[in-house]
C-alpha cells in the first residue's frame, strides 16, 4: 500500500511540466556559467537584429568631441612598443575594451573581425582590441583559435572615465584628429550597415 503510494506520487511529479521546467533551469545554468555558450546565444541575437550599435545624434556627439580634451592614453601593441592614440592621427582609430571571459564580447567580435576585413584599408582605419586582462597569450590564443585577424593592445595608462568605465565590452570611434566620435557600452553588432557608412564617411 506505502509503495503503490509512493508510486503514484513519483508519477505524478513525473510529468511534461516539471520536465520543461528542469530543463529551462538546466539551460539558464549553463548560460550563466559557460561564456561560450552565452555568446552564442547573444551572437544569434544579434544577427536577428537585436543589440545594433546606436549612433550618436549631433547633441551626443558635441558631448563626446568636448570630452576627448583628455589626458594621453597609452597601449602596447604586439611587439610590446608603447603606443598613444596620438601616435594613429589620420587615421579612424576603432578601439574595443574586451575580455576573454565576457560573453558579449565574444559575441561581437565576429562581427568586428568581419568588419575590419571589408574595411581591409590599415592606412585609413586603425583597429585597437585592447584586452582588459593584460593576459596577451591567452587573449592571442583566443584570437588564434577563432582565426580572427584583430591585434591585441594591453593598457599600460590610466583610462579616463570619459573612455571607459568599467562596462565590458566598450567600444570607441575616433576620427583622423583624435577626437571621439562614438562611444557604446556593452555588445553590438558592427557589421550594422549605419554604422558601417558612419566609419567609412569619416575616414574620407
Amino acid at each position: 500500500m506505502v509503495k503503490d503510494i509512493a508510486l503514484k506520487n513519483y508519477k505524478s511529479w513525473i510529468n511534461w511540466s516539471t520536465i520543461s521546467s528542469v530543463v529551462m533551469i538546466g539551460f539558464i545554468l549553463v548560460l550563466l556559467l559557460i561564456p561560450d555558450t552565452k555568446a552564442i546565444v547573444l551572437e544569434g541575437l544579434m544577427k536577428i537584429g537585436f543589440f545594433q550599435p546606436e549612433l550618436p545624434d549631433e547633441s551626443k556627439q558635441k558631448s563626446l568631441i568636448a570630452s576627448t580634451n583628455v589626458p594621453s592614453v597609452q597601449f602596447q601593441d604586439k611587439t610590446g612598443k608603447i603606443v598613444s592614440l596620438e601616435d594613429f592621427e589620420g587615421k579612424v582609430v576603432f578601439v574595443n575594451f574586451w575580455a576573454t571571459w565576457c560573453p558579449p564580447c565574444i559575441a561581437e567580435m565576429p562581427s568586428i573581425n568581419k568588419l575590419r576585413k571589408s574595411l581591409n584599408d590599415d592606412s585609413k582605419v586603425a583597429f585597437l582590441m585592447v584586452d582588459m586582462d593584460s593576459d596577451r597569450a591567452k587573449s592571442s590564443r583566443f584570437m588564434l583559435k577563432r582565426k580572427y585577424d584583430l591585434d591585441i593592445y594591453l593598457p599600460v595608462s590610466q583610462l579616463p572615465r570619459e573612455y571607459y568605465t568599467g562596462s565590458l565590452p566598450t567600444t570607441l570611434v575616433f576620427d583622423k584628429y583624435g577626437r571621439l566620435l562614438f562611444k557604446h557600452e556593452g555588445g553590438a553588432d558592427f557589421t550594422n550597415k549605419k554604422f558601417v557608412e558612419f566609419l567609412k564617411k569619416n575616414m574620407i
